[in-house]
């Protein structure tokens, strides 16, 4: 898209100071900012500063003579590309949610027929307050872009996700949404994600302790981005990101034979963490028989999908696969790559929280250079991922 149009709304935080270099970055990306301020948002930064950096007047004003006369809350609503509220904060979302539109920033939020990009920054039990994570669910489902909030300490002194992450992640995913939803249009992505449980007995199971997060992020990101897109999902409880085909699965066996059964895909991402062993199962419940001894497991080796996936006829062009390590990540990440036959492996340390919470650190590894990421939250890893899965397939 030749010169794009960000409409930018700077919303009450101590986060907002990060616009200012947002909009720096965003020009220097060619793309032009038109600011609106509110007047809590002009409590942290100033009119004079946006204008100087956008280059352009920056409107607060709801009744506004001159602009109103031209009805200029709709033409603002209208001539952007892209709408992008950061920071958001709780007030703003809620009044979103609600149709409210009682300044000119949610009158335009109300008006516009683009798409819309929210970045909420605010206190960390504000985020987690039940009203707030209605708010959020409802913003998506009336289709906005919701940016999650970064992990780290806050101004307030407490620690946890409500951060407005930095300019830098926000410019991609803007710019990303810009390059338009089609930079992967024409082609399939099969991903697999979650654990697989492999049964014991009829109520026992071997599994980890995936949650499927990472995978079901990067399913939406890609499908985002206009792709075809295959999911092959273990037994977890997340929602269907918009415009991806899903399929339930929940041992190994069917997982593979589900990732079979979809190919060709241009690109096949095994984010799944899929048990390595199964059990040899029996008919019934296995009892006590009252000696204190363990019953005796006998375990069998499961098919190794991405390996298969190396090999097969039906390779896709891009073929990456996740490394979950609790130790020397890269090492070991790296000699995976290679034993594998993948072209990446997106490694991660899993010794902490990681494989149940909302943020990860990765580590792109290929044939010849590793590439590592700051930590970020599940959905940005996911979006910086499809980027870059698209500059190899566009």
């Amino acid at each position: 898209m030749a010169n794009p149009r960000i409409l930018l709304i700077i919303s009450g935080g101590i986060s907002a100071y990060k616009s200012c270099e947002l909009i720096r970055l965003l020009k220097r990306a060619d793309v032009a900012v038109r600011c609106v301020l509110t007047r809590n948002g002009a409590q942290f930064v100033t009119p004079l500063s946006l204008a100087a950096l956008s280059k352009d007047k920056v409107y607060s004003e709801l009744y506004d003579l001159k602009d109103e006369v031209e009805m200029g809350h709709i033409q603002l609503s209208r001539e952007a590309d892209l709408v992008v509220v950061a920071p958001a904060t709780a007030n703003i979302m809620a009044k979103m949610v609600a149709g409210i539109a009682d300044d000119l920033a949610t009158t335009l939020l109300l008006a516009t027929d683009k798409p819309v990009i929210i970045a909420p920054a605010m206190n960390v039990r504000m985020w987690h307050h039940a009203a707030t994570q209605r708010n959020v669910a409802q913003l998506k489902t009336d289709g906005v872009t919701i940016i999650d909030p970064a992990e780290g300490s806050m101004a307030c002194g407490e620690w946890g996700p409500g951060r407005l992450p930095e300019p830098e992640t926000l410019r991609d995913i803007i710019l990303a949404k810009l390059r338009g939803a089609q930079r992967l249009a024409g082609k399939h992505i099969l991903i697999t994600a979650g654990p697989t449980h492999e049964p014991i007995d009829p109520v026992r199971y071997i599994a980890n302790r995936s949650s499927g997060q990472q995978g079901f992020a990067l399913a939406g990101a890609c499908a985002a981005l206009g792709a075809r897109v295959t999911l092959v999902a273990g037994p977890v409880a997340l929602e269907t990101p918009a415009g991806v085909t899903r399929v339930n699965v929940e041992t190994a066996r069917e997982m593979a034979a589900a990732v079979e059964a979809a190919l060709p895909a241009d690109c096949a991402i095994m984010v799944a963490a899929v048990a390595d062993w199964r059990a040899e199962a029996v008919p019934l419940k296995i009892k006590k028989d009252g000696t204190g001894a363990p019953p005796a497991l006998t375990l069998i080796e499961n098919p190794d999908i991405l390996a298969n996936l190396a090999e097969s006829p039906n390779r896709p062009k891009l073929l990456i696969g996740f490394a979950a390590e609790t130790n020397d990540v890269l090492d070991h990440a790296a000699a995976k790559r290679a034993r594998k036959g993948a072209d990446w492996i997106v490694a991660n340390d899993v010794s902490g929280d990681v494989m149940g919470g909302d943020s990860n650190t990765v580590h792109i590894i290929t044939a010849d250079q590793t590439e590592s990421w700051a930590l970020m939250p599940k959905s940005h890893v996911a979006t910086k991922l499809a980027e870059r899965i698209a500059d190899v397939l566009a």
